[in-house]
């Protein structure tokens, strides 16, 4: 006698795209492809909370599910990104074009008596994520414009969640910031927002000594200090995924990655984009632009990119501080071997060192003091804060640590900085910070003067 078939094997399920408000009650396979957090809402009918995801079934048919009151209560713990399910005794409507989510005419609304059960081992037959990775170096073309864009990285840092006052409607929501890299040794930071924050977020900031690789999909590329990406609602992040890609990053960064230099995105001219966003050919001024603007900066960061050599590096200056390996916050000696890190909250037998210094630069308009950060430091001085600290060790008569310093000095550089007014001793003060610093590219230099003097001769 044949065994009795089990429910799963012996269940009906319908595709997404069969679904329509007339039908009855459904079951579907599907898998979680994002989640929103819970938000409140006040109307005519009351006060209460709700949440929403997207769905997709195996033919890539997607679908938005929203759930309010004791369903979201019921629901939201069990739904979770990544995992497939079957669901029943949903209910569809035409879905409002202002707050869909997916390409559905349809949504669906569960509520606390539909049904959702985890599929389990039948998981492998619903896609997963489809991506189409941009590489880092090739993300300028993109900043601020309206197509979102995919990038896989290693995790080179992670923030603890910041809370951030939303200027609309003055909700706190959180935020964190990672720092990925990829094969092209060039960095990007990532603002996640939100769910991505508090949930994924924090795996990251939990296993970001094993340097993870995360994988974004529908991302937004601004212009904050000249490149950055940003999560949105429909953002998906996934930690170490099975894809191709993920074990040939993981390959390289084992072999060549962890060992290597690496880049800010948005320190090259290649942060340029067809839309006419800053890039470091763009907002050229003269460093008398500051000195003649006392007051530049007093609102907001102003930004701006500026040709000039490096003039003169205080050797007596504190060039750098230790830092925590996981976060790269300051972090203090402790009795016995090790450091303490407060933002971690953990000690941690090593450190790293990073630069935290300020330069002098000079141009045919004057000078100014600019402060720099690590990787646009180690772009200045030629090498990183722990091998300059080792040079300076060295008591000879060549001091190499001078020497070093000398070498960087009367050197021209691209400078792309901001401007922000900074209080001191009760006094307002011009501060100008490097956020990306490029060798000069003499080629196409020329083509920008040119460019200019065009431009002064129509005018």
């Amino acid at each position: 006698m044949a065994p009795a078939a089990s429910p799963a094997m012996t269940r009906r399920v319908h595709p997404l795209k069969s679904l329509n408000p007339y039908q009855g009650s459904r079951t579907i396979k599907v898998r979680v492809m994002s989640k929103g957090r819970r938000r409140t809402y006040s109307n005519a009918r009351g006060e209460g909370f709700y949440f929403n995801v997207k769905l997709t079934d195996e033919d890539g048919t997607q679908i938005q599910a929203t759930m309010f009151n004791e369903a979201a209560r019921k629901f939201y713990d069990k739904l979770e990104m990544g995992k497939v399910y079957y669901i029943s005794r949903g209910t569809l409507k035409v879905a409002n074009k202002l707050f869909k989510i997916v390409q559905n005419d349809y949504e669906m609304i569960l509520n606390e008596n539909s049904e959702v059960e985890e599929a389990g081992n039948e998981a492998t037959f619903v896609p997963e994520t489809k991506f189409n990775f941009v590489p880092i170096d090739m993300l300028g073309p993109h900043v601020n414009g309206k197509e979102l864009v995919d990038v896989i990285g290693v995790v080179q840092s992670v923030s603890h969640t910041m809370s951030i006052r939303r200027k609309s409607n003055n909700e706190i929501i959180p935020k964190r910031d990672i720092t990925i890299a990829d094969e092209t040794k060039k960095t990007v930071v990532v603002s996640l927002w939100n769910e991505h924050a508090t949930t994924v977020g924090q795996k990251l900031l939990d296993t970001a000594d094993q340097s993870p690789i995360v994988a974004m999909k529908s991302l937004k590329v601004g212009d904050f200090q000249g490149l950055s990406l940003s999560t949105i609602r429909r953002s998906i992040v996934k930690l170490n995924p099975e894809i191709p890609e993920a074990k040939k990053l993981r390959s390289w960064f084992d072999s060549e990655g962890k060992s290597s230099s690496m880049d800010f995105v948005g320190s090259g001219a290649a942060a340029s984009s067809k839309n006419g966003s800053r890039s470091m050919y763009s907002d050229r001024v003269f460093l008398s632009h500051f000195n003649g603007n006392p007051s530049l900066g007093e609102d907001k960061a102003a930004f701006f990119s500026v040709r000039a050599y490096v003039s003169f590096i205080k050797p007596d200056q504190m060039m750098w501080y230790r830092a925590c390996k996981t976060c790269n916050k300051k972090v203090a000696e402790v009795v016995g071997p090790g450091y303490w890190c407060e933002e971690c909250q953990k000690n941690d037998e090593g450190c790293s060192l990073r630069y935290i210094m300020v330069v002098k630069v000079s141009g045919p308009s004057g000078e100014a003091w600019l402060s720099a950060f690590n990787k646009e430091a180690e772009h200045i001085i030629g090498c990183p804060a722990d091998e300059l600290n080792q040079l300076k060790s060295q008591e000879n008569e060549e001091n190499p640590y001078q020497l070093k310093l000398k070498q960087a000095t009367w050197a021209p550089h691209l400078f792309w900085v901001s401007v922000a007014q900074h209080e001191y001793m009760g006094k307002k003060r011009q501060k100008i910070t490097v956020r990306g610093v490029a060798p000069v590219d003499f080629a196409a230099e020329s083509r920008f003067l040119l460019e200019e003097i065009s431009k002064q001769k129509a005018s």
